[in-house]
């Protein structure tokens, strides 16, 4: 494991991280906010109950201080009763307050977190691949587990400390001020020192957060690849190696949080400190004006319980803004997770077109392009491609495939075979000369209606946690059960299919685990039988399957290809020879191209490949019947 490979600093999201060392970033709180806002009704309730807190607590050194006055006035003939039924009637509104806010402050949390999930999911789903290039998936995993989680106790339990806590520190100035100008003037002197001790803290507090929220995401990150990689790290004996470069991580981590937590707790204590400060100003001077007689007793026991409350809320905002300022590193990557644009995308006219219809999904995709759904001919003119940051990997590829014609690809590794592949994918986009569709650059046609006619068969093809049956059924879910069976049997899966107890009902388990790596490749390759698609790549298809399969599979391919454009990558130059043009890609150019036999007839590097590979399975074969 590379430990640059987990950095953060590699993966660009559009954000601008001085700016956000600098403070507080108020446009991405509002976006994150418009979260909780969607949810009106919630959040209106959740604001009335936090309010009716704030006031119930502000009611109590009111009808205290109405108390003490009235006995000193009217000694032992007070009426308590009216006090009494007023404490009574505040204690319960403060009861029911709370548990409305506990209520619907659950309720928003919930609801935060589902839609923060579901956007970034939904974006995931629609980035093209060069975003994933450059993120492992425990880099996105932390953005939708602990990131979410956080943003949305933040957004949900925030909102109710920032709308209680300023609705009771309004109430207490009010009450303060009404009942003694100077003295509620003495007492909220110390605010304007809070607020410049709360601007210095939050610059250091935001910048140790990001460090933090970095850090773990490499932490995931390393766990994910660990994980999926534990049978190679066994097999070369790395756990030592990944653990010192796990432990070196989880340091980073220890370090960050450290620092974090100490800036934390110096801002808190600080709080308290100017609380208590306050507190003794309110004790001295107010004790000194009930000797004058300017104040009565009952005014100072209610100033001194205010000024003891009046900054709890302080402190609860205080927490709160040292977790915004957490949260907000993790603000910055879901957001910049959500609002990812895809390199590859329909064209502005496309996106109009799609606006204008009021047909199906299936059918404005055709009264876009114009054409009828048959693709006749693909055109590769003058493609060249580079991944960023890297020399071309296609240079100058011109080909043209014909309705019903299969190419195979054939050259060393790393030659461009499979990147020819996922251009005319449109997985990615050239970047040079163009791809066009019965005439048409395809990037002037939509991605949904290209995409939705590839059937794509790949050298380890992902399979997904269910049935068998609902495997196959993947590209096509409205399919038949006599349509499952009929593409299983003509990939040659339906034989190991029923010899499984529960047949296509068979729960194969995450990632198809509970299948062996080429009965995963058979019913993949079944999945792209029954789609029926107009376009058929097959990337090494049948590298993961017994020789007896294949020849099964091949019987079968011939009516597969019929009528389609097939474009094959094989190892195996023996499972091509019927191939209409095989294409031999060096170095990103395509260097011979031609029928079995004229490759093999001009003797250049295709002759050299497939008769290399005849010798190297001659061999082979003498070695297993002589260790036999």
């Amino acid at each position: 494991m590379s430990e640059a490979y987990y950095d953060d600093d590699n993966y660009s999201d559009g954000f601008d991280e001085n700016a956000f060392q600098k403070g507080m970033k108020l446009a991405l709180w509002k976006k994150l906010f418009g979260y909780a806002l969607i949810y009106k009704f919630e959040v209106g309730m959740l604001i009335l109950c936090a309010m009716t807190t704030a006031i119930s607590e502000v009611a109590f050194p009111l009808i205290t201080r109405n108390v003490i006055d009235a006995v000193n006035i009217h000694g032992s003939n007070i009426n308590l009763i009216q006090y009494a039924l007023a404490y009574f009637a505040f204690i319960l509104l403060l009861c029911i307050s709370v548990g409305g806010f506990i209520w619907f402050g659950g309720i928003i949390r919930t609801h935060v977190s589902h839609d923060i999930r579901r956007d970034g999911f939904r974006n995931l789903q629609n980035l093209s691949f060069s975003y994933y290039d450059y993120r492992p998936v425990g880099w996105l995993m932390a953005r939708m587990t602990s990131d979410c989680e956080r943003l949305s106790n933040i957004l949900a339990w925030g909102m109710l400390d920032l709308v209680w806590g300023i609705t009771m520190m309004a109430g207490i100035a009010i009450a303060m001020l009404y009942m003694n100008m100077f003295l509620g003037l003495a007492v909220l002197s110390v605010l304007p020192v809070l607020a410049w001790i709360s601007v210095t803290f939050q610059k250091r507090i935001l910048t140790s957060a990001r460090q933090v929220r970095k850090t773990n995401s490499r932490i995931t990150g390393s766990f994910n690849e660990s994980i999926m990689g534990v049978q190679t790290t066994k097999a070369f004996v790395k756990e030592a190696e990944n653990d010192r470069q796990f432990g070196s991580l989880t340091d980073n981590m220890y370090d960050s949080s450290v620092l974090n937590a100490v800036q934390a707790a110096l801002y808190l204590p600080i709080v308290l400190t100017l609380g208590s400060l306050a507190t003794g100003l309110a004790l001295v001077i107010g004790g000194i004006q009930v000797m004058g007689g300017i104040v009565t007793a009952g005014t100072l026991v209610a100033f001194l319980t205010y000024t003891r409350h009046f900054f709890e809320p302080i402190e609860e905002l205080a927490h709160w803004f040292a977790e915004m300022q957490m949260a907000q590193a993790s603000a910055e990557r879901i957001i910049s997770l959500i609002e990812a644009e895809s390199e590859i995308q329909d064209s502005a006219e496309v996106v109009r077109a799609i606006q204008r219809t009021s047909l199906s999904a299936q059918n404005h995709e055709l009264a876009i392009d114009g054409y009828a759904d048959r693709i006749n001919k693909i055109e590769f003119k003058n493609v060249s491609f580079a991944y960023a940051n890297g020399s071309n990997v296609l240079n100058d590829i011109n080909l043209t495939i014909h309705q019903g014609e299969s190419i195979a690809v054939v050259g060393s590794t790393g030659g461009g075979k499979s990147t020819l592949v996922n251009l005319l994918c449109r997985f990615y986009e050239p970047t040079a000369g163009e791809i066009l569709i019965d005439g048409v650059d395809y990037r002037n046609r939509s991605l949904h209606w290209l995409q939705s006619n590839l059937g794509i068969v790949l050298q380890s093809s992902h399979i997904f946690g269910g049935t068998i049956a609902d495997n196959i059924r993947y590209g096509k879910p409205q399919s038949s059960m006599v349509e499952v069976i009929n593409a299983a049997r003509l990939a040659g899966a339906d034989d190991f299919i029923r010899e499984m107890k529960a047949g296509y009902d068979h729960q194969v388990g995450e990632g198809g685990n509970k299948l062996s790596a080429g009965q995963k490749q058979l019913i993949s390759f079944a999945r792209a039988i029954l789609a029926k698609p107009q376009i058929l790549v097959m990337d090494e298809a049948t590298s993961s399957v017994d020789t007896v399969t294949e020849q099964y599979i091949q019987q079968g391919m011939q009516q597969l290809l019929d009528g389609r454009i097939s474009l094959i990558i094989a190892h195996r130059l023996s499972t091509i020879r019927n191939a209409d043009r095989i294409l031999v890609i060096e170095k990103g150019r395509i260097i011979e191209q031609g029928s079995h036999l004229q490759l093999m007839a001009e003797q250049g590097r295709y002759h050299f490949l497939y008769t290399q590979q005849k010798i190297d399975d001659t061999v082979k074969t003498a070695s297993t019947l002589a260790a036999g």
